[in-house]
């Protein structure tokens, strides 16, 4: 058995009351007085009544337990946000770590991630956070950062799918390189995590039937209402919402749930505010607001159009996520964050 099976299994099987503890591989560590286990459950099985500090495994190596939670309504639980290295990303995680979870900075800049779970681990205490270096494109490194989370963690309680692009354009301007690009980060990358924060979801629930989990896509009011000049984004966060409801269908029987909240512009990010590849830059030089001169003039044209006159914020989406793991009987969702902008029909 591998450690990415093993961890999940030793935590579960002591979950009580809603909570588990976080479950700790320390590599290379001596296993004295290892327990012995030839299938999962008779590992299952093997594990002693009553939480102990620490649990050897023939062959494999010792993991610490440990339920030194932090209070709030992710308490204990254990969170992966993907691109959440800047902007969006990272402002969500912050919100959710404030409401006690244990988070995994998924990102392809590594090293910002880094920096932030060097910075919430300062404020939190240390095993708050760890970052994992990820394509979401590519399958391996997707199962990568599950399995790291997993050694590092014990778990996964909730997948925040959050990693996307942005390619403006028109049919004329924009070419197949860039339009599967789009897609392949925006869709493809939603199926590829779901999979494999499934394999981990779906073993908790079969070692502890209370287990519940959650899969939430970060997706887009582009995702609800057609896009002009920017179809291959709006495309792709279309069929988002179609494999958010095909997933949630599936994996239902697993206790997981799966949504997604659809938020608005968040005009302040770096998405839409970078001088060079923002998107109000981007929309000037596509022609998308007629008679704009300025960035400043395409700005002031989006923000005009939302009925609570402001963007989106990271707030307002972490709430729509808290909503999503809290409210048990709701599942296959598309939740809209847009200040009015788009209604459900």
């Amino acid at each position: 058995m591998q450690v990415t099976t093993i961890a999940p299994i030793i935590r579960q099987r002591y979950a009580k009351d809603d909570s588990a503890p976080t479950v700790h591989f320390l590599p290379g560590e001596k296993a004295s007085g290892a327990l012995s286990a030839a299938d999962e459950n008779a590992l299952f099985a093997a594990l002693p009544s009553g939480q102990p500090g620490r649990i050897a495994i023939e062959g494999v190596g010792a993991f610490a337990l440990r339920r030194n939670h932090r209070p709030g309504r992710l308490s204990g639980r254990i969170v992966i946000v993907t691109g959440s290295a800047q902007g969006f990303g990272e402002g969500i995680a912050a919100e959710l770590l404030k409401q006690g979870c244990h988070l995994v900075y998924a990102d392809l800049n590594e090293e910002l991630a880094r920096l932030n779970a060097d910075n919430a681990n300062r404020a939190y205490g240390t095993d708050t956070a760890i970052a994992v270096g990820c394509d979401v494109a590519d399958e391996a490194s997707v199962a990568a950062m599950v399995d790291e989370t997993v050694s590092a963690f014990g778990g996964l309680d909730l997948f925040v799918s959050n990693a996307g692009i942005l390619i403006s354009g028109g049919l004329e301007d924009m070419d197949l390189r860039r339009f599967e690009l789009v897609t392949k980060i925006n869709y493809t990358a939603f199926f590829l995590c779901t999979k494999h924060a499934a394999r981990v979801m779906k073993l908790q629930r079969r070692f502890n039937a209370e287990a519940t989990a959650d899969i939430v896509q970060v997706n887009s009011k582009s995702g609800l209402e057609g896009s002009n000049k920017n179809f291959a984004y709006a495309g792709g966060k279309f069929g988002g919402i179609g494999l958010t409801q095909s997933f949630a269908k599936e994996l239902v029987e697993y206790g997981i749930k799966v949504n997604a909240v659809c938020p608005g512009n968040f005009f302040e990010g770096p998405l839409w505010m970078d001088p060079e590849k923002g998107l109000f830059v981007q929309y000037l030089k596509a022609g998308k607001v007629p008679g704009a001169q300025t960035a400043e003039d395409v700005k002031r044209f989006y923000e005009a159009k939302v009925p609570m006159n402001r963007g989106c914020f990271p707030a307002d989406v972490a709430r729509a996520i808290l909503y999503c793991v809290e409210q048990a009987y709701e599942t296959g969702q598309a939740i809209p964050v847009t200040g009015g902008q788009n209604m459900l029909k």
